[in-house]
């Protein structure tokens, strides 16, 4: 069937060709600081050389051996242990998700501003349950009501006993990672077969992997986990200014951390991804813009080309609320992710600079997100879809209300928004001048107060306090 189907494609393969070279030189030559004894003596050791104050130097063809070691794409499961989505290169993509550890919690209403705490992370993560664009769901929030020792234990707990989606798992306080596996392990039995939880790491630009990072992953991928290995660069702060260096740069980091990966476990499932930023000398502020969406765009097919699953950027962090500031980005990242390369995009909602999670921001990326799939869908280009007999049958000057295939299709042929009416001048006007805003709130707090918990929420909460009581923290 011939069909119309719009794509981006950012990187020639002359420029692919660039970047890894590139990126080989750097891990060859300028190398990374590995902070964790352990880690850097299992990557000293495979790459044949002494590390000097904490760097190691990765040679070409260890890379080469991990990108052959690395599976391609990574199976993820729903909680109930059905099937949800695969990860990798030709799969159906991308795949979208609401957090990530935001600090704040933002009214759907009034836009106010509050600490995130317990109650927020179980509301936002029904909520996630309940929008369709989103996947997964990432920890949303750090929360602030709770000393941090038990913090993300009692967040993982309310992540799992609040939807049945995957989940992407971020842990604040080091110390209670393991934990927090061990606890999802006791509500849901082992996590490898049918893993429903990916943990998140992150290395620290520019080349370093510190130890928080290589212990979670070492915990995580003993457990047979897969792993999401995630920078973040500021352009012009923790990577070079240039879009070239900044690529080059991010994607070292990753082929490090790739090797790292199958030297602990070959044949991990490993995620990789980059957030790569801009940084504002004026207001020494991060923020995501055109540039960057190109470097997301462009780290998604670096990951297509190695045949390696991918996250990149979820086009959050520059909104005052549910607004147009917000909308700009969500529109440009969700579209040209639909279009390009991209795996996931975990952490949708987050505003000032991801830093207050505001729900009505997701219930809007939701709405966006479903116009851009079907965007990026396409349509059918062939004798079927023309309908030639139809158009004969009609004629000039007819029309096709009550066409074969008009009866057909009608019903599925225009995008409905889940939010917004449409409607008319003289029925906006009756309506008494409503706002688009104010609808999308008013929809944002009945979808968060109407949407049930899984049936089992009240026994999992029941025996994840329990366990985390019982454990001492």
């Amino acid at each position: 069937m011939s069909q119309i189907i719009p794509r981006i494609s950012v990187l020639t393969p002359d420029g692919i060709s660039r970047v890894h070279a590139w990126s080989l030189e750097i891990l060859a030559t300028v190398g990374v600081r590995v902070d964790s004894p352990r880690a850097r003596a299992l990557l000293a050791g495979a790459a044949g050389g002494s590390p000097e104050d904490g760097r190691v130097r990765i040679p070409s063809e260890l890379v080469a051996w991990a990108l052959s070691a690395a599976p391609a794409d990574v199976a993820v499961y729903r909680r109930t242990g059905e099937p949800a989505f695969r990860l990798g290169p030709g799969e159906a993509g991308p795949r979208f998700g609401i957090g990530v550890t935001n600090l704040y919690y933002q009214d759907p209403v009034a836009d106010a501003v509050v600490p995130f705490n317990r109650g927020h992370m179980a509301s936002c993560t029904r909520l996630g349950d309940a929008l369709p664009a989103f996947d997964v769901v990432s920890t949303i929030g750090v929360l602030g009501d709770l000393p941090p020792a038990v913090a993300d234990l009692y967040a993982t707990l309310e992540m799992a006993a609040n939807t049945v989606k995957p989940l992407v798992l971020l842990v604040s306080e080091p110390a209670a990672f393991a934990p927090a596996l061990d606890l999802l392990e006791t509500l849901c039995g082992d996590l490898a077969p049918k893993p429903f939880v990916i943990p998140y790491v992150n290395p620290v630009s520019p080349l370093v992997i510190n130890v928080e990072t290589s212990d979670k992953m070492s915990v995580a991928i003993a457990r047979g986990l897969p792993v999401i290995y995630s920078n973040y660069g500021m352009s012009g702060a923790t990577t070079p200014i240039t879009p070239a260096g900044t690529l080059a740069v991010l994607n070292a980091e990753l082929l490090a951390g790739l090797v790292l990966a199958q030297l602990q476990r070959e044949g991990t499932p490993v995620i990789l991804g980059s957030l790569p930023a801009g940084f504002d000398m004026a207001s020494a502020a991060s923020y995501y813009g055109p540039e960057t969406i190109l470097l997301n765009l462009a780290c998604g097919e670096m990951m297509a080309h190695y045949r390696l699953p991918h996250c990149g950027t979820s086009g959050s962090g520059t909104g005052w609320g549910a607004d147009l500031p917000a909308a700009d980005l969500f529109w440009m990242n969700h579209l040209t992710s639909c279009l390009g390369s991209v795996g996931l995009a975990p952490f949708v909602g987050g505003n000032f600079d991801s830093l207050a999670f505001s729900p009505a921001a997701a219930v809007y990326a939701d709405h966006i997100i479903r116009q851009t799939r079907r965007f990026a869908s396409g349509f059918a280009l062939d004798d079927e879809a023309l309908g030639l007999a139809e158009i004969a049958e009609v004629g000039p000057g007819g029309n096709y209300f009550t066409a074969d295939l008009t009866l057909r299709h009608f019903r599925k042929a225009a995008f409905n928004s889940p939010v917004f009416p449409r409607l008319s001048l003289e029925a906006w006007q009756a309506a008494g001048h409503p706002r688009a805003e104010d609808v999308l709130r008013r929809h944002t707090a009945a979808l968060m107060a109407s949407h049930p918990a899984p049936a089992d929420q009240p026994e999992l909460l029941g025996r994840g306090e329990a366990w985390i009581k019982s454990s001492g923290r």
